[in-house]
């Protein structure tokens, strides 16, 4: 059995730091970005498209539709073949070898390869200290315009979610482990994490 983290979180909270790290200790392999990489080859749409699909879903209106993206008739035919090729690039990924993947809604899409799944998030003077840090030059947004950022960023994460899953964004009860970043350094964390993660598959495979 492939050992497959997944990795959800709130804009601002380092998940994707969780992530690499967690990667890098585990000496798996990462996904993140490279999942649009793949599919803009895949399909040739342009990487900002796609991400910008991946991140902001489908219209509101197609939500109670139903859970497969295959019976979709309203969406646009583009933004139907990205989210059916991200599923089938996932199950690729996680049917290959060890891994970890960040976003995605991978924990829902990857269910019946019985990941972990890490749920990353912090408060909100945290998230907009790290938005800051991380901020390219020309990004020069004030506090408030970071915050309705962020808020933006994880409201259309969590209905991009509800698209592809009955269950709920952020919920904890659907996690195997939430990580608040708020007040730590990440590094300082990873071997633990890595520790958590080794035992919780021991225990699955026993």
């Amino acid at each position: 059995m492939n050992k497959i983290i997944t990795i959800s979180r709130e804009f601002g909270s380092g998940g994707r730091e969780v992530g690499k790290r967690l990667a890098d200790e585990l000496k798996i392999a990462y996904y993140d970005r490279e999942i649009i990489t793949q599919i803009a080859e895949e399909t040739g749409l342009s990487e900002q498209y796609i991400q910008a699909i991946s991140e902001k879903g489908v219209p509101k209106q197609a939500f109670h539709f139903g859970k497969t993206f295959t019976n979709f008739s309203i969406l646009q035919n583009t933004q139907t073949e990205i989210l059916v090729k991200q599923q089938e690039i996932l199950k690729k990924i996680a049917s290959t070898g060890n891994c970890i993947i960040v976003g995605r809604g991978a924990d829902s899409i990857l269910r019946q390869y019985n990941p972990i799944n890490l749920f990353v998030y912090s408060d909100m003077k945290s998230k907009i200290n790290r938005c800051k840090i991380k901020a390219e030059q020309k990004e020069n947004l004030t506090d408030k315009e970071l915050e309705k950022k962020i808020m933006q960023i994880d409201k259309n994460r969590k209905n991009y979610y509800s698209l592809i899953s009955s269950k709920e964004w952020g919920n904890k009860n659907n996690y195997q482990l939430c990580i608040n970043t708020a007040g730590i350094e990440i590094k300082t964390i990873i071997p633990a994490l890595a520790q958590y993660i080794e035992s919780y598959f021991k225990f699955k495979k026993e």
